[in-house]
Formats: C-alpha cells, sequence, structure tokens
C-alpha cells in the first residue's frame, strides 16, 4: 500500500519509544495505587496535593460515570480510532518537528493508557488530587497529564508555527 505512511521509521521511532514508555510508567503508577490505597483513601503529600484512590467509569472530571455501562465501550473505540490516526499523523511527520513530534506521543500514551483501563477493569484508575483549601479538582493520572500536556504541547506548537520561516 503506497498510500500509506511507513511507520517506526529512524525519526516515528523515538515517538512511539515515547509513547510506550509513558504508557508503561501510567500503568505501574495505577497498579501500586490500586494495590496500595483503599477506595477513595487519600494520602496528604502537601497542602495541595493529595494520592487519591478513585475509579472513573466516565471520561474527563466523571462525566457520563453514571450512564448504564455503553461509555465504556464507546470511549474505548473512540480511543482506539484516535490512536490509529495519532499513528498515521506521527509517520507523516517531518524529521524536525520535534514538540509536533513529542505532543502527539503524549497523547496516543494517554489514550492508549486509559483504554487499556476502560477494556481491563471497566473504569479509568484515577490517584492524583490538586486541591485548595476546600475546593477539589477531580483525580487525575498519569494518562491524563499526558494528553493534558501533550495538548499544551499542539497549542504551543501551532503558535510557534506562526513565527517560523517559510520554507524556500
Amino acid at each position: 500500500m503506497s498510500g500509506w505512511p511507513r511507520v517506526g521509521g529512524r525519526g516515528q521511532s523515538r515517538w512511539l519509544a515515547l509513547s510506550a514508555v509513558v504508557i508503561g510508567l501510567d500503568q505501574w503508577s495505577k497498579h501500586l495505587v490500586e494495590r496500595s490505597l483503599q477506595m477513595y483513601e487519600a494520602i496528604y503529600c502537601l497542602p495541595v496535593f493529595n494520592l487519591v484512590r478513585a475509579h472513573n467509569p466516565g471520561v474527563a472530571f466523571s462525566m457520563f460515570d453514571d450512564a448504564s455501562g455503553w461509555q465504556r465501550w464507546a470511549f474505548s473505540a473512540l480511543a482506539a480510532v484516535i490512536s490509529v490516526w495519532l499513528v498515521v499523523w506521527l509517520a507523516r511527520l517531518g524529521p524536525r518537528a520535534n514538540l509536533q513530534g513529542a505532543a502527539l506521543a503524549l497523547i496516543l500514551a494517554g489514550a492508549v493508557g486509559n483504554v487499556i483501563d476502560r477494556l481491563r477493569l471497566g473504569y479509568v484508575v484515577d490517584f492524583l488530587q490538586v486541591h485548595w483549601h476546600e475546593h477539589y479538582f477531580p483525580a487525575f493520572n498519569v494518562a491524563d497529564s499526558a494528553i493534558t500536556i501533550g495538548a499544551g504541547c499542539l497549542l504551543l506548537d501551532a503558535l510557534l508555527a506562526g513565527r517560523r520561516p517559510a520554507p524556500a
């Protein structure tokens, strides 16, 4: 299939390796939390940060967490489609698209890390919690952090692209 980009070329393999490392960290950290904390048990680390075990059957900020179960399969399928699209995008990147490559690799890792939980457990394990006094941000995990950082890097890359000189 000549229309398909070659995945795993020298430049793209580093982004897939970054994704694999982040997926590994995500799954390892969730395993530690499940082994070490009871549901909703919190460890107070800093005045603004806790480790707390929570399960999220929904999506971001627990949206759809009280749905009848369809969300597990729908969001897993959506994440799978997005992951394939991200791999194709990564394969088409030029050799100097470092910020964009890192951003896509982080988003890919986050999507895959959370879909592993959804398919294996039926929910996503969250455990990082930021708060200010009695105001608590919903718990999140390494995969969520990777998606957020990746999205921020994509935005930064888009902003910086406007400042780059046009290719000759």
